[in-house]
């Protein structure tokens, strides 16, 4: 029998060893735009290593993921940070793991989304692909461009994959 992996909810407190909760609750703003907007600033930071790196935004359409599933992939960007914004009003699952050489699989984290809330890995924190059970989603990604391998790939042996289920 495969172990199963709890899902609990996102938090910024319990999602801080791996990065950043991207979201309006719980941050102070400012007015902008003559009073017209509130900013909310520098929710995250964008980590940048290697030459030549730079910042970009991209879009990213998720397809909708059948659960239960087996968390048998995970990845990280040694290179820079990366961030996902959802567009759709839709919790999404992020499974994490702390940064290392390579993922210890014993210490892997799985949140679920209140749908009003992005995320931002820290750079070299390990990651499963976007999980979108709920619908398909679109995001804005922001990460890094630049010279050098910045996604490194770690395929879980069947005998050690968690089952992931919905709350």
């Amino acid at each position: 029998m495969v172990d199963a992996l709890r899902i609990q909810p996102l938090t910024s407190s319990g999602f801080a060893s791996f990065g950043d909760v991207v979201e309006f609750e719980g941050h102070d703003s400012f007015p902008i735009n003559k009073g017209m907007a509130d900013r909310y600033h520098a929710l995250a930071d964008v980590e940048l290593g290697g030459e030549q790196a730079r910042a970009i935004i991209s879009l990213v359409d998720s397809r909708k993921f059948d659960m239960p599933r087996k968390v048998d992939h995970l990845e990280y960007h040694p290179l820079g940070s990366q961030a996902f914004l959802p567009l759709d009003a839709n919790p999404f699952i992020v499974v994490v793991a702390p940064a290392a050489k390579e993922p210890d699989l014993g210490d892997l984290a799985a949140f679920v989304t209140n749908g009003r809330q992005g995320i931002n890995y820290r750079l070299g924190t390990w990651h499963h692909v976007l999980l979108t059970p709920y619908a398909a989603m679109r995001f804005i990604c922001v990460d890094r461009t630049g010279p050098g391998d910045n996604c490194i790939d770690f395929f879980i042996p069947e005998s050690d994959q968690l089952r992931l289920e919905l709350p």
